[in-house]
């Protein structure tokens, strides 16, 4: 009996001296969770809009990108203005919205086409690993306009793949010109067709006389023909010459010729000196309708 008496006291004491732990625990619990009128805000030195550099297939081959701003605050922000910088152009890449500006609500990201200015070419251009930066001009409710500047992301290297292409084609025209003649030669069995690259020596006298034409590369609407394949390693700007291009449809689905952006859009890899890169041709708006009916033709049942 006095073993019991004993060990119960023993544990009213030992209770006891836990009291005042769980008390001091439970006292800090109310003040780890948040006040119910708390909202969240963006860290501390984030810029209100983040600024991101992309580019779709509706910019691609026309000397533009997209700029893709998100709203990193609470309110609605009103975006009127861009400006990016990037050493690798000779000019800032512009951006105005036209009217009451662009609606830029929390979180939510909206992008816009602008168009490029010239690249910096040459040893420049080489050396360049400065990143892009952002200005923006924007506004928050019953507040006057603001401007922000910002470092812009370029995750896919949109601006540096934009700047290479745009100066070796500048490169290349003045060696040659290269252009898609409007006609189109369709077989008599209306699967294949013709259309003719016409190459035009430049005669500017520049700092090469000749390019290599390395290969042309299929599009998303047009194929070569197995039978009749593209020539590869053709010396190009010492003459005049028509290089006949056999094509065929490179896909059937529904969507083809409805969903096209770059279909017509002919790629060339070139070797320019020491330098190879990508160039592209487009074909005319006569062109371009030209290879859709034939495409549709093709690949119809009765075609």
């Amino acid at each position: 009996m006095a073993c019991r008496r004993s060990r119960f006291l023993a544990g009213l004491v030992a209770l006891a001296a836990m009291l005042p732990a769980v008390s001091a625990c439970d006292s800090s619990v109310p003040s780890m969770q948040p006040s119910s009128g708390s909202v969240k805000q963006s860290s501390e030195g984030a810029a209100p809009i983040t600024v991101e550099v992309n580019q779709s297939r509706d910019q691609y081959g026309k000397q533009a990108i997209q700029l893709q701003f998100t709203n990193t605050t609470n309110n609605t922000l009103t975006v009127t203005a861009a400006r990016l910088h990037s050493s690798l152009f000779e000019g800032d890449i512009l951006w105005q919205r036209p009217g009451d500006g662009l609606e830029l609500p929390p979180g939510q990201p909206k992008s816009v086409p602008t168009p490029l200015p010239a690249a910096v070419c040459g040893t420049s251009q080489a050396a360049s690993t400065e990143g892009a930066s952002a200005t923006v001009e924007y506004a928050e409710p019953g507040k006057e306009a603001s401007e922000e500047t910002t470092d812009a992301a370029d995750p896919f290297g949109v601006l540096t793949r934009n700047a290479a292409e745009l100066c070796i084609a500048t490169e290349a025209a003045a060696v040659a010109t290269m252009a898609l003649d409007p006609g189109l030669e369709v077989a008599p069995d209306g699967q294949t067709a013709v259309v003719r690259l016409v190459i035009t020596p430049a005669g500017q006298g520049g700092a090469a006389e000749s390019l290599i034409l390395e290969s042309i590369d299929e599009t998303t609407l047009l194929a070569q023909s197995p039978s009749d394949r593209w020539p590869r390693n053709v010396t190009v700007g010492r003459e005049r010459q028509e290089l006949r291009l056999t094509i065929r449809p490179a896909r059937c689905d529904p969507h083809a010729v409805a969903e096209d952006k770059v279909g017509t859009l002919l790629p060339l890899r070139i070797k320019l000196g020491e330098r190879q890169g990508l160039i592209k041709v487009p074909a005319s708006n006569d062109l371009r309708g030209r290879i859709y009916d034939f495409v549709t033709a093709a690949c119809s049942p009765a075609g």
